[in-house]
C-alpha cells in the first residue's frame, strides 16, 4: 500500500523536512495569519487553531484554580536548581493536563521573567530571580529545562524568556529608553539570557516595551547579532501585548504601522500580540507591507517557519508519539508538598537574636495586614489550597495558643448629607485572576449589589494605608469597597486586583474635610441620590477614626509570650506591572504596628511577606528577629509556621541588596551600573542586607579552600561543616575579583554556588570548576570579551560580604593595556566614563551613538588611548539636528580638536576631520554640547 499522508504528518523524517513540508503547502494567506498571536486553523490541511503565550510564572495563571507556587523572586531566594527545576516539572505538567480539559490553556508559556533586579524599585520586581547575572541564569535554566521536559524530539511546553532587554522600570515604559553601554550590555543583560538559551530548553524570548539606546527593543538588531548566534535550535520571538502598535502610536519611531511592522519582521520578530483576539489588524499590516514592498516575502516565511518548528517541537502533529500528550497530573499529593518545600526554602533569615525557632507551648499573639491574608499577584493561577500565616500558626501551635489582630485602624466616612452605609451582603465577592485570561484588560467589579450610600447607620470600614498615601475600605462582610463600571462604589471585591485596581483612594485635603480621590479612574467619590460614584467634582468626607489598630496590637502583645508581626504588600498596590515604587520605605501604618507591639512585648520577630526588599533599619536596630518571604503561594502559611517552630532551618538567602535607605539607590532610569555602582557588584556602601545574606538555626564552619587553574576552568574544592546542633541548609557562595585589573571591575561577582543539607557535625567536601572566562569583561577597545593578566581573588563564605576563605590566583590570559586609537579608532558608545550623555540609536537598524539630552553638554572619557609615535588628524562622524559642537581635549583641559556638526537630521552622519599633533599615551575626553549625535572617532598618523 502506498503511503499517502504528507511529510509533514511523518515523524520519522526529520524536524526540518517535515517543517518546510507544511511550510510549502500553506499559502501566503495562511503563512500570513500565522503571525499572529492566534493563529486560525488550516482545515484543508487538518492544521487546528493556535496561539502564543502562556503566563506560567510560578504556576499556570489566567486560566483558573491551578498550584501557586511561590513568586519567582522567592524561587531566586531558594538559590537551589533542583528544587527550581522540580517547580518547573510540575507548572509543565499542570499546564498539558489542564490543556487536555481546556483548549485554551497554551504550550507556549510565557515564562520565566529574566530581567535583572538591578533596582528594587522596580514595579515587577516581584517577577525576576535576582540581581545577578549568574545566580538569574542558573535558576532560569533550572525552571525552563523543568518546562520543556527532558524527551530529545518532544517538548513538555515551550518556554518564552521575558522580557529583552534591559528592562527594570514600569515609569514610561513604552517610551523610555535604556542607555546600556556595551560593557554593561555584555556583562551584566545578556549574561541572564544566554545560559538559558544555550541549554537548549528556551522556545524563544519576547521583547520589552522599551527602547534600548534609542531603538525600540521590538527592532532590537540584538536578536540575529546575539541571540540566534548562541543556538542551532530554532527560536521564536513573541512580541508584547500591544508592543508592535507602540513602534508607531507612543514610539513614533515610524510614521505608518506597515513600515513598524516589517521593521519587526526584519528585526526577527516572529509572533505579534496586538488586538487581542482580533488578528485582523495585523494581517492587514503585514500584507501592506508586502503590496509597499517594505518587506520581502522570504522574512515573512522564516518567521513562520520558526513558529511551525516550535509546534512540531510540542508534538502538535503527533499526538500518539508525543510522551505529554496524556499527562493528567494535576493538584497532586507530589504538587502541594512541592509548593510547600519551595514555599519553606525561600524564607530568609535576616536576623535572630535567639528569640527563634519559638519553644513549644509559646503564647503568640500573630497580628499584622498580612498576618490571615495568602496574597496572590498578577501572574498567579486561582488558588486551590490556602494557607496564611493564622492558618499555618494555629496548626503547628493549636488555636489555643496563637491569639490575632490585624492591626487595622476602623473608621466611620462622613459626609455633610450624613454617615456613609455599606448595605449589607451575601453574596460571594468577585475572585480575581482568571477573568484576564488571554487579553488582560480593565477588569471592573460587580454592579448587581447595592452600590454605599448616606443616611441611614454608619458603617464602620476597616480602613489601611498600603503606603504612598493609597488607601483600602473593607465593610464589616469582608468585601472591599471597588468602583464598578457604571462608577458606583459598593463593597464588593474579594481582594484588590485586575489590570486596574479598582479598590484603592487616596484622602486630598479639602478644608476642614477631605476629598476621596479614586485612583483606577482618577475621579472624585461624590454623593448622589442613588448612591456613592465617581464623578470629576467629589464631595468632602470627614473620617471618623473608631479605633486604632496600633492599640489592638499593642493589647494583644501585652497578653503574649512572643509576637509575630506579619507586614509587606498587597501585590496589586504599590509596586506591580504598571506601577514602580517611590521608596523602600515600609508604609508607616505597618511601621505604627510593629512599634506598638515592640513597645508592649520586647520578644517580637518581624516577619516580612512582600515582592521586594524593604528599608527597614529601624526595625533591624529595634527588634530581635526579622524574616523575610516572597508572596510564598498556596503554601506560604505552613511554610512560615515550619520556620518558626524550628521544623525547618531556615536556608533562603536574599538574591538582591537590601539597602538602608532611598538615598543609596541610584535613579530607577539609570541603566549604567558600572557607572552609578549598582548592586553588590559594584555599591560600595555597607547594605542593611547584603547579597546573598541570610542566617539558619545552626552554624557553619569553612575549611581547606583550594583554588586552581586548570586549563580552561579554576577548580575550587573547600570543606562545610555543621558546627552546631541542628540539621540545616547552607548554602556556600563562590566569589571571585580581579585584584589588579586596569578597567573599573566588580568588587566580587558571584561564580558559584551550593545549597546543601548536612546533620550536625557533618562535614561535606564541595568542589566547583568555574569556567576561566567568567572571570573576564567585555573589552570595548577590542569589541570581544577578555580576561585580563593579572591576580584573582577567590572568596568563598555565606554571603557576598561574610567571606569565611580566600585564595589569590593568578591568570595569564589577555593584555588590555591600552587602546590602539590609530587602528581601531574609537566607537562613541565605547567609553570608560561619560558624564551627561546618553547612547542613541545610530540608525533605524543599528548602531549606536551618543548625545546629551535635551540639547545640553556632556563628555566622554577614553582612558589609556595610544596614539603611538603620532597622530596627524582626528575624524569625527557626527550627526546634528541644531548647533552644536564637539571638542577633543586632554585631561588638562588642553584643545586638541573641535567641529561644528552639520544639522541635517538625527540620522544624516557626516564626518569632518580636524588636524592634530599628539603621541603617546593619554585620556581623551570628548566633551559635546547641542543636539549633536557623535558615532564614531577615527584617527591617522
Amino acid at each position: 500500500m502506498t503511503d499517502t499522508r504528507p511529510s509533514f504528518r511523518d515523524a520519522a523524517r526529520p524536524l526540518d523536512e517535515r517543517v518546510e513540508d507544511l511550510l510549502a503547502r500553506l499559502t501566503r494567506d495562511e503563512r500570513i495569519a500565522m503571525l499572529h498571536q492566534f493563529a486560525p486553523a488550516v482545515e484543508r490541511l487538518g492544521v487546528g487553531a493556535f496561539r502564543t503565550g502562556q503566563e506560567a510564572l510560578h504556576g499556570v495563571a489566567w486560566m483558573g484554580p491551578a498550584t501557586v507556587f511561590p513568586q519567582a523572586l522567592g524561587l531566586g531566594a531558594t538559590w537551589n536548581e533542583d528544587l527550581v527545576r522540580r517547580v518547573g516539572e510540575a507548572v509543565g505538567t499542570e499546564a498539558r493536563a489542564m490543556r487536555a480539559a481546556d483548549p485554551r490553556v497554551g504550550l507556549n508559556v510565557w515564562a520565566p521573567t529574566v530581567n535583572l533586579l538591578r533596582n528594587p524599585l522596580w514595579g515587577r520586581n516581584e517577577e525576576g530571580y535576582s540581581e545577578d547575572p549568574r545566580l538569574t541564569s542558573a535558576i532560569a535554566v533550572a525552571y525552563t529545562r523543568g518546562l520543556r521536559g527532558d524527551h530529545p524530539v518532544y517538548w513538555r511546553t515551550a518556554p518564552v524568556l521575558k522580557h529583552w532587554l534591559a528592562h527594570n522600570n514600569e515609569t514610561d515604559r513604552d517610551t523610555c529608553s535604556s542607555s546600556v553601554r556595551p560593557r554593561v550590555l555584555h556583562e551584566y543583560d545578556l549574561r541572564a539570557f544566554r545560559p538559558a538559551v544555550e541549554s537548549g530548553a528556551v522556545a524563544g524570548v519576547m521583547p520589552s516595551y522599551n527602547l534600548v539606546n534609542g531603538r525600540p527593543n521590538h527592532l532590537s538588531p540584538l536578536l540575529h547579532e546575539q541571540l540566534r548566534t548562541w543556538t542551532d535550535q530554532s527560536l521564536v520571538v513573541c512580541s508584547d501585548a500591544g508592543a508592535p502598535s507602540n513602534l508607531v502610536d507612543s514610539e513614533h519611531y515610524y510614521d505608518t504601522h506597515e513600515e513598524a511592522t516589517a521593521a519587526a519582521l526584519r528585526a526577527g520578530v516572529d509572533s505579534f500580540t496586538d488586538h487581542g483576539q482580533d488578528s485582523s489588524v495585523i494581517v492587514g499590516r503585514v500584507r501592506g507591507a508586502l503590496a509597499r514592498g517594505l518587506v520581502e516575502e522570504k522574512v515573512v516565511d522564516e518567521a513562520v517557519r520558526r513558529l511551525l518548528s516550535m509546534r512540531f517541537r510540542l508534538g502538535e502533529f503527533d499526538p500518539e508519539l508525543d510522551p505529554y500528550a496524556t499527562g493528567q497530573a494535576f493538584d497532586t499529593p507530589e504538587h502541594r508538598a512541592l509548593a510547600q518545600e519551595a514555599a519553606e526554602q525561600a524564607v530568609v533569615l535576616l536576623k535572630n537574636d535567639g528569640l527563634l525557632p519559638l519553644a513549644e507551648g509559646t503564647r503568640i499573639a500573630l497580628v499584622g495586614l498580612l498576618a490571615d491574608a495568602c496574597k496572590l499577584d498578577w501572574y498567579s493561577g486561582t488558588l486551590i489550597h490556602r494557607s496564611t500565616p493564622l492558618d499555618g500558626l494555629r496548626a503547628r501551635f493549636g488555636a489555643e495558643n496563637v491569639s490575632f489582630t490585624e492591626g487595622v485602624d476602623r473608621v466611620r466616612l462622613r459626609t455633610a448629607e450624613g454617615w456613609v452605609h455599606a448595605p449589607s451582603s451575601s453574596a460571594t465577592g468577585r475572585a480575581r485572576g482568571a477573568e484576564g485570561a488571554l487579553d488582560p484588560a480593565l477588569l471592573r467589579g460587580r454592579t448587581d449589589l447595592a452600590p454605599l450610600t448616606v443616611g441611614g447607620d454608619p458603617t464602620v470600614f476597616a480602613m489601611v494605608d498600603w503606603g504612598e498615601g493609597l488607601l483600602t475600605f473593607r465593610a464589616p462582610d469582608g468585601h472591599y469597597v471597588s468602583v464598578a463600571e457604571d462608577g458606583f462604589l459598593r463593597a464588593s471585591a474579594d481582594q484588590p486586583g485586575g489590570w486596574v485596581v479598582q479598590e484603592t483612594f487616596r484622602l486630598e485635603e479639602h478644608g476642614a474635610g477631605h476629598l476621596l480621590a479614586h485612583v483606577g479612574t482618577g475621579l472624585h467619590v461624590s454623593v448622589t441620590a442613588e448612591g456613592l460614584k465617581v464623578a470629576a467634582e467629589g464631595d468632602v468626607f470627614d473620617i471618623v477614626v473608631v479605633s486604632h489598630g496600633a492599640d489592638d496590637v499593642a493589647a494583644a502583645a501585652a497578653d503574649a509570650d512572643v509576637v509575630v508581626v506579619v507586614a509587606g504588600n498587597d501585590p496589586h498596590i504599590n509596586g506591580r506591572e504598571t506601577e514602580d515604587r517611590t521608596t523602600l520605605d515600609l508604609p508607616d501604618h505597618q511601621r505604627r504596628l510593629w512599634q506598638a507591639a515592640r513597645a508592649a512585648q520586647p520578644r517580637t520577630a518581624l516577619a516580612l511577606v512582600s515582592s521586594y526588599p524593604y528599608a527597614v533599619a529601624d526595625a533591624h536596630a529595634a527588634l530581635p528577629a526579622l524574616l523575610w518571604t516572597a508572596h510564598g503561594g498556596q503554601a506560604a502559611g505552613a511554610a512560615l509556621a515550619r520556620v518558626l517552630a524550628g521544623d525547618v532551618s531556615p536556608a533562603g538567602r536574599l538574591p538582591q541588596t537590601w539597602y538602608a535607605s532611598d538615598a543609596e539607590l541610584p535613579d530607577l532610569l539609570d541603566y549604567d551600573v558600572i557607572g552609578s555602582r549598582q548592586t553588590y557588584l559594584y555599591y560600595g556602601g555597607a547594605a542593611l542586607y547584603p547579597f546573598g545574606h541570610g542566617l539558619a538555626y545552626s552554624s557553619f564552619a569553612y575549611g581547606d579552600l583550594s583554588a586552581a587553574r586548570v586549563g580552561d576552568t579554576v577548580r575550587v574544592s573547600f570543606t562545610v561543616t555543621n558546627s552546631g546542633a541542628r540539621e540545616a541548609d547552607e548554602v556556600a557562595q563562590v566569589y571571585v575579583r580581579a585584584a589588579d585589573s586596569a578597567v573599573a571591575r566588580p568588587l566580587r561577582q558571584l561564580a558559584a554556588h551550593s545549597r546543601v543539607r548536612l546533620a550536625p557535625g557533618a562535614g561535606r567536601r564541595l568542589e566547583f570548576e568555574v569556567p576561566v572566562a567568567d572571570l573576564g569583561f567585555w573589552d570595548v577597545a577590542r569589541g570581544r570579551w577578555a580576561v585580563g593578566t593579572g591576580r584573582y581573588d577567590v572568596l568563598v563564605g555565606a554571603s557576598s560580604t561574610d567571606v569565611r576563605l580566600t585564595a589569590g590566583l593568578w591568570i595569564d590570559q589577555d593584555d588590555v593595556a591600552v587602546r590602539a586609537v590609530l587602528d581601531d579608532g574609537l566607537e562613541a558608545a565605547d567609553y570608560d566614563e561619560q558624564h551627561g550623555t546618553v547612547i542613541v540609536d545610530r540608525t533605524r537598524t543599528t548602531g549606536d551613538a551618543v548625545t546629551v539630552p535635551d540639547a545640553g553638554a556632556g563628555e566622554l572619557v577614553f582612558r589609556r588611548c595610544d596614539f603611538g609615535a603620532g597622530a596627524a588628524t582626528a575624524s569625527a562622524e557626527m550627526a546634528a539636528t541644531g548647533p552644536a559642537a564637539v571638542e577633543l581635549r586632554l585631561a588638562d583641559g588642553t584643545l586638541l580638536a573641535s567641529y561644528a556638526p552639520v544639522a541635517d537630521g538625527p540620522y544624516s552622519y557626516v564626518t569632518a576631520a580636524a588636524a592634530l599633533s599628539l603621541s603617546g599615551v593619554h585620556d581623551l575626553h570628548v566633551r559635546l554640547s547641542g543636539p549633536v549625535r557623535l558615532a564614531r572617532v577615527s584617527f591617522t598618523g
